[in-house]
């Protein structure tokens, strides 16, 4: 699969962006996607995950509540909508594939065979 993941930039504290990650080169509703994002000097971490017929969601404790992930099979998307942010949300974000039709999912990274290229969300106090 590869993946290709936009949408970042630079928005104020209590504001909004939408990430988006455009998949090609498998059937993408045999992945479960997921969003990580790695913060300055800081391992890369788990966000959202959501499953192949988004049927399952998943999120860190951090973003819960502000943060809402979807796809859409039939346009070989996952999206990312990120409200409320806040400064330690700044990082930037990778999307990732897990071939996987299974209404289980998992965040740890090591479990996601795809990767996209990362987009760059900053956050201003």
């Amino acid at each position: 699969v590869q993946l290709q993941a936009s949408g970042g930039g630079l928005v104020q504290a209590g504001g909004s962006l939408r990430l988006s990650c455009a998949a090609s080169g498998r059937t993408f509703s045999d992945h479960a996607m997921g969003w990580f994002r790695q913060a300055p000097g800081k391992e890369r971490e788990f966000v959202s995950i959501i499953s192949w017929n988004a049927g399952t969601t998943l999120y860190a404790d951090s973003v819960k509540g502000r943060f809402t992930i979807s796809r859409d099979n039939a346009k070989n998307t996952v999206s990312l909508q990120m409200n409320s942010l806040k400064p330690e949300d700044t990082a930037v974000y990778y999307c990732a594939a897990r071939f996987s039709r299974s209404s289980t999912v998992v965040a740890g990274e090591k479990y996601y065979r795809w990767w996209g290229q990362g987009t760059q969300v900053t956050v201003s106090s």
